[in-house]
């Protein structure tokens, strides 16, 4: 299997690192400082056509794929991850569905806006109170003539509060399956709907610069037409997104590992002590070795991943295997590259105390480590 980068896909990879470097690194300090949305920073992803990666070109993308989709990821992530989550999130889990499973009126409604990066979209999936436990869902959704109501809440839902948010999908029960489970379904509910509202932002550890409400629905009414694919097929469809969307967060979990090496690098030859560059020592020098190749093996697993989905192989166990094994890194090497740093890894002004901060959300979000674990598991057969 090769994994050489093509032509097109290595400038893509340098255009965002240049993005990154040059646009995202000399604001995002003060954004997290702050908590406010860099919509500077979105406004110009759209134009770069970043969140129109991975879509065909007839519905408004740039007619690449999910491993494009990645590599950008990766290398925003090297330098921010509320940037990087805005992207995966808006393209992953925001348009994606609509992409995957909308009406051809439902794309032409929804697509030309999110794919440009002038709206995003959430997807609404978790609940307070089931977390991993995504078929424990609350949320009820009944039809009423030709309009669906909606009652229950959501936890925890990137982009759904942003001023340019156009509208979330909302998985919900619908009824009663055969056997008794319960019938899940994916409703879009436009930003603005009666009924729906979008508590204020949550007080995070990190990701402080990305945007996360717990949403609301009371008696909320959206047209029948809003159904998301298949009556009943809202289980089916969250899962395949999910498996997808665990290659985007690998890449961008190996990108803020990547980001702390690089930081390790930078500071391991600035600071001086006992009348040497700290990078003279041995002991810095093993854990930076060390932390190199955590980042490197990280993304040979999500290089595999995409690979397969790509060529329409089965890629489940492999999507969860590189999430896993990345979130995990992430957060070694997070330690790592603050360890290096001494009292100025502890210290705001420094990237690798942002990097610290952010690396522990993905071992939980889009399926936490234990998750991964039980999906690799069954997959195995156990």
């Amino acid at each position: 299997m090769d994994f050489r980068l093509t032509d097109e896909q290595a400038a893509l990879r340098s255009s965002v690192r240049d993005f990154a470097r040059e646009v995202v690194a000399p604001v995002i300090a003060e954004h997290y400082e702050q908590h406010t949305f860099p919509y500077e920073v979105v406004r110009q992803m759209g134009k770069m056509g970043l969140f129109g990666l991975p879509f065909a070109e007839e519905h408004g993308g740039m007619g690449g794929d999910y491993f494009a989709l990645c590599l950008a990821l990766e290398e925003l992530a090297r330098v921010d991850s509320s940037v990087a989550i805005t992207l995966e999130a808006a393209v992953s889990l925001g348009a994606m569905p609509i992409y995957r499973f909308g009406t051809e009126e439902q794309k032409a409604t929804w697509l030309p806006k999110l794919l440009s990066g002038e709206a995003l979209a959430g997807f609404g999936l978790t609940e307070p109170g089931t977390g991993s436990d995504a078929a424990g869902t609350q949320t009820r959704a009944a039809l009423d003539g030709d309009e669906w109501v909606i009652n229950g809440s959501k936890a925890f839902i990137t982009n759904s509060g942003t001023d340019i948010t156009a509208m979330v999908t909302v998985t919900a029960v619908t009824g009663t399956n055969p056997d008794g489970s319960k019938e899940l379904s994916t409703i879009i509910v436009p930003t603005g709907t009666p009924g729906f509202t979008v508590a204020p932002g949550y007080s995070k550890v990190g990701w402080t610069a990305s945007d996360t409400h717990e949403l609301t629905f009371d008696d909320c009414r959206v047209p029948a037409a809003n159904l998301l694919g298949a009556r009943g097929r809202g289980f089916a469809q969250f899962l395949r997104i999910l498996d997808e969307g665990r290659i985007a967060i690998a890449a961008l979990a190996v990108g803020l590992a990547q980001g702390c090496v690089d930081e390790s690098i930078k500071y391991a030859k600035e600071r001086h002590a006992f009348g040497q560059p700290i990078g003279a020592n041995q002991a810095i020098q093993f854990k930076i070795a060390d932390m190199e190749l955590k980042a490197h093996t990280a993304r040979l697993a999500y290089y595999d991943a995409a690979a397969r989905m790509l060529a329409g192989a089965p890629f489940k166990r492999q999507a969860a295997i590189a999430k896993l094994h990345a979130s995990t890194i992430a957060v070694d090497n997070a330690r790592e590259a603050t360890q290096i740093h001494g009292g100025y890894g502890f210290m705001n002004e420094y990237p690798v105390a942002r990097f610290w901060r952010d690396s522990k959300i993905l071992e939980i979000g889009e399926g936490t480590s234990e998750v991964q674990r039980m999906i690799i598991a069954r997959d195995l057969g156990l």
